[in-house]
C-alpha cells in the first residue's frame, strides 16, 4: 500500500499546487514507524501505570496527547518530528483509554472493541459527509486534519481492545495473537496490490490492524513468561523501540523522502472524485 501517485502520473499536467499537506506519504518507512509506534504506545502505557499511580499516569498521558496534537496542528504542514510525536502520544493515551474502559469500568473486551469500532465508523461517516473524501492525499486544512487525528485515536483505542480480546478473551496469548494479525494485515495489502481494492479502504484497514499487531508483539516481548510473554520487561522494550523510532524519524526528517507533494486537480472541488485518491 505505497503511494498511488505513480498511477496518476499521466494526469500530472492537470494538477496545481495547493497548501501544504499535513501527513506523510505512505512508504515502507511509514508502515515500519507506524508499527513501532503502536508497540511503543502499548509498552509505554503499561510501564507508566505500573510504575506510578495509574490516575497520574493517565493524566500525564492525556496532557502529552493534547500537547503533541496542538503542536502538530500549529505547524500546518508535515514535519516528521511533530507528526510522529503526535502518533506516539496518541498511541500511549489511546492504550490508556481502552484499558480504563476495561479495568476501571469493567467493560468486557468484546463490548469495548465494538464500542470503539462504532466510534471509528462514526468518525469516517462524518468525515466523508463533510469533506467527501477520506484520502490522506487531501489533508491540507485544519478541519481535515482534525478528522484524521480523530480517526487515528479511534484506531488506537479499538486496536488495543481488539488485541486484548484475542489474547485474553479468546485465550490465544500474545504470540498467537501477533501471528493472527500478521496474517490479517496481508489481506488489504494483497487486495490493493493484486486485486484492485480501493486504496483508501485498503489503507485504513491495514492502519487499524497495525495497532493490535504491534501491541501483541510488544506484550509478547515485555510481559512475564507465566502470561505467555518473553519476560524482557516493559521498560527495556520501551527503551529499545524508542531508539528505533528515534533513528527512523531522524532519517525521515533529514531525507524528507516521505513529504507529500501538495498537488490537486486544478478545477477540482472538495466533492470531486478526483480528490478520492
Amino acid at each position: 500500500m505505497s503511494s498511488t501517485s505513480g498511477r496518476q502520473s499521466s494526469s500530472s499536467s492537470a494538477l496545481t499546487r495547493i497548501g501544504a499537506l499535513r501527513v506523510p506519504e505512505i512508504t515502507a518507512a511509514f508502515w515500519v514507524v507506524k508499527g513501532l509506534s503502536t508497540a511503543m504506545g502499548e509498552s509505554s502505557s503499561d510501564y507508566l501505570v505500573t510504575t506510578i499511580d495509574p490516575v497520574i499516569a493517565v493524566a500525564l498521558g492525556f496532557l502529552a496527547f493534547v500537547a503533541a496534537l496542538v503542536l502538530q496542528l500549529r505547524v500546518g504542514r508535515y514535519i516528521a518530528w511533530t507528526y510522529w510525536l503526535a502518533v506516539v502520544a496518541v498511541g500511549v493515551f489511546g492504550t490508556m483509554a481502552a484499558d480504563v474502559m476495561h479495568v476501571a469500568l469493567g467493560v468486557p473486551y468484546p463490548v469495548s472493541t465494538a464500542f470503539y469500532a462504532v466510534a471509528l465508523a462514526a468518525v469516517f461517516v462524518l468525515w466523508h459527509r463533510t469533506e467527501r473524501t477520506l484520502s490522506i492525499h487531501s489533508i491540507d486544512t485544519t478541519r481535515r486534519e482534525l478528522f484524521y487525528w480523530a480517526a487515528v485515536a479511534a484506531t488506537f483505542a479499538m486496536g488495543t481492545a481488539l488485541g486484548d480480546f484475542t489474547a485474553y478473551t479468546l485465550h490465544l496469548g500474545y504470540a498467537a495473537s501477533a501471528a493472527v494479525f500478521a496474517v490479517l494485515i496481508v489481506i488489504p495489502a494483497a487486495g490493493y496490490r493484486w486485486l484492485g481494492w480501493n486504496p483508501i479502504f485498503s489503507f485504513w484497514t491495514a492502519y487499524v490492524i497495525t495497532r493490535p499487531l504491534g501491541a501483541s508483539i510488544a506484550d509478547w516481548l515485555g510481559k512475564a513468561r507465566d502470561v505467555s510473554g518473553l519476560g524482557l520487561g516493559d521498560g527495556p522494550v520501551v527503551a529499545a523501540i524508542g531508539l528505533l523510532i528515534l533513528g527512523l524519524v531522524t532519517y525521515l526528517a533529514v531525507t524528507k523522502t516521505d513529504v507529500q507533494q501538495p498537488l490537486r486537480t486544478a478545477a477540482a472541488r472538495p466533492e470531486d472524485p478526483a480528490l478520492r485518491r
